[in-house]
């Protein structure tokens, strides 16, 4: 409970707990998964992956995938990261994981100097929902990165403003929008606040 409290706050100390948690109940998968979830908020990528992986195994849960694909990306290996895409568990993530799990993939895609194949990891029918669904905003931020990534500055701000309209603080798209230069808005036209 107390690493659950502290992650978002003070990583390192839900770490700790979540650890002194895991000495005293070593095989109890929520556990494992605290430890997991709270090394990889305080970037220990390597002891994250483990303990997910550890805790893949006594309960057989995949809703961390998206998790354990951007520890290989952030222990340096993207090229690992996109084999959690074949997994044959993959198919059993809800949407809003399998939308996280694209979105940490294509970012390893970006991080192999791939952006196009990273660009096209993102695109699916759930770019267009009917409704907009609580990952929406991080899905089009991704998309909008993406295309940054191939160089399409235009379309790129279409998706900042698109994240802008519907996020509720969970991005800096408003930032990164104002922060453009657009080729029908040139630097010296735009107000202090566009260029800082």
């Amino acid at each position: 409970m107390a690493a659950g409290t502290l992650i978002d706050s003070d990583p390192a100390t839900a770490l700790r707990h979540a650890r002194a948690a895991r000495q005293l109940a070593p095989r109890i998968a929520a556990c494992r998964e605290a430890v997991g979830l709270c090394a990889y908020e305080a970037g220990e990528y390597a002891e994250a992956l483990a303990e997910l992986r550890a805790a893949r195994r006594m309960n057989g849960s995949v809703e961390h995938l998206a998790v354990m694909a951007d520890c290989e990306r952030g222990l340096g290996r993207p090229e690992r990261a996109l084999r959690y895409l074949d997994e044959p568990d993959a198919a059993r993530l809800d949407p809003a994981t399998w939308a996280e799990l694209r979105i940490v993939l294509s970012g390893a895609r970006r991080d192999m100097s791939q952006p196009e194949a990273g660009l096209a990891l993102l695109e699916g029918a759930d770019m267009h929902p009917p409704v907009v669904m609580p990952w929406t905003a991080r899905l089009w931020y991704a998309y909008a990165e993406a295309l940054l990534a191939c160089g399409r500055e235009e379309h790129a701000a279409e998706w900042f403003f698109a994240v802008d309209a519907v996020d509720e603080g969970e991005t800096d798209a408003a930032e990164r929008l104002a922060a453009m230069v657009l080729p029908d808005q040139p630097a010296e036209g735009r107000s202090d606040a566009e260029q800082q």
